[in-house]
């Protein structure tokens, strides 16, 4: 979970000063601006939501309801003329707005931010990134999936040696969605960069990758499995890393019995770990990360557990205390990057690698090969 030393740093804006917050717009208030940036922006010291961007008359209303202090732009062409007013570009909008609206925001001279996935493909993250270092400028890509309580207790084993050599990861990321809701996210237009393989699977493939490092062969299988679907829905992605680890990647909208969040097994023990981290229902229910409250924790009955020779159902191994999630780090993360001119938590080179693997499992889907890097 270092970050890159290959990525650019930024600078801080020249109207910013060490006592004053940095001023950030925000480009969209659905479901990830609205629900994961504008209250970790809210909630980091040091960061002030400034203006969101929408024309929704609805989304105005409840940015408004919760940060009365915010200011409006109907479109992101509105944010550039005044960008000297700026620290920081987040944005939110759908995934096919993203390059655009990323080299906008750079040539305009302001740091920025993108909801995963940066780009469709990983010549666009590349231009991007290349784009950022000739102008100074961090580029980051908002993996919240870093910090949840699983990923974060399975860093920790990993770095105490609990597992010994860690010879396969299983990840999955599963829903029971029997019914497709319809918008772009689900969309069969390439153009739109919808399907789960790159929505959940930018998440699952970033934590492999982080954990266990470069690929060199990936293969898949991706279905559309939902009457009325037109994007992959259940997808499965196996990848080989360089270092001989073999992970196995599930995300799914059609899982009617769910697996483990996590199975990791090692030359001494495995770790198994069921639930999702609590974080983003909190957030959905409008709950706020805050000194005052407990944030990111879990039951102690939701705890994974770590042995071997036992299944875990039936009481093997020993529960392992999960730590709190923490998606206030990353922005947190942020701020401290944009005031000392260091690398951000998540590169613009490390988005590059995980795309690099997301269209290779594409190929292999498409084409029923397994793909070489």
């Amino acid at each position: 979970m270092t970050p890159s030393d290959a990525s650019p740093a930024s600078p801080v804006p020249a109207a910013s000063t060490p006592a004053a917050p940095l001023r950030v717009a925000l480009i969209g208030y659905g479901l990830a601006g609205s629900v994961f940036h504008a209250p970790m922006i809210a909630a980091t010291e040091g960061l002030v939501l400034d203006t969101v961007v929408t024309s929704n008359p609805e989304r105005r209303q409840q940015a408004l309801t919760e940060f009365p202090e915010v200011r409006f732009a109907d479109a992101p062409d509105d944010l550039w003329p005044r960008a000297a007013e700026l620290d920081l570009v987040v944005i939110a909008s759908p995934n096919k707005t993203h390059v655009a609206l990323a080299k906008a925001a750079l040539n305009a001279g302001l740091p920025v931010i993108v909801d995963k996935p940066l780009a469709g493909t990983a010549a666009e993250a590349r231009e991007l990134a290349a784009l950022a270092a000739e102008r100074g400028l961090l580029l980051s890509v908002f993996q919240n999936r870093r910090w949840d309580n699983d990923f974060l207790t399975l860093c920790a084993l990993l770095a105490e040696g609990e597992l010994g050599d860690v010879q396969r990861f299983e990840s999955r990321f599963e829903r029971w969605r029997p019914q497709p809701k319809g918008g772009w996210r689900e969309s069969g237009d390439p153009a739109e960069i919808g399907g789960l393989l790159y929505d959940l699977g930018s998440h699952v493939v970033d934590q492999a990758l982080t954990l266990f490092g470069p690929v060199t062969q990936v293969y898949a299988e991706s279905d559309v499995r939902r009457p009325g679907a037109a994007a992959d829905d259940d997808t499965f992605i196996a990848l080989t890393h360089a270092n001989g680890v073999r992970s196995h990647l599930y995300v799914s909208a059609t899982t009617a019995q769910l697996g483990p969040r996590f199975r990791v097994l090692g030359s001494r023990a495995g770790y198994v770990k069921y639930g999702l981290d609590p974080q983003e229902a909190a957030l959905r229910e409008g709950r706020r990360p805050s000194p005052s409250a407990a944030w990111g924790e879990e039951p102690e009955e939701m705890w994974g557990r770590l042995g071997s020779g036992e299944s875990p159902l039936t009481g093997g191994g020993v529960p392992v205390p999960t730590l709190p999630g923490n998606y206030p780090a990353y922005y947190e993360a942020i701020a401290e990057a944009l005031r000392t001119h260091t690398n951000p938590p998540v590169t613009a080179l490390e988005a590059t690698a995980a795309l690099t693997v997301l269209e290779a499992a594409l190929k292999s889907a498409t084409e029923g090969v397994t793909v070489h890097l």
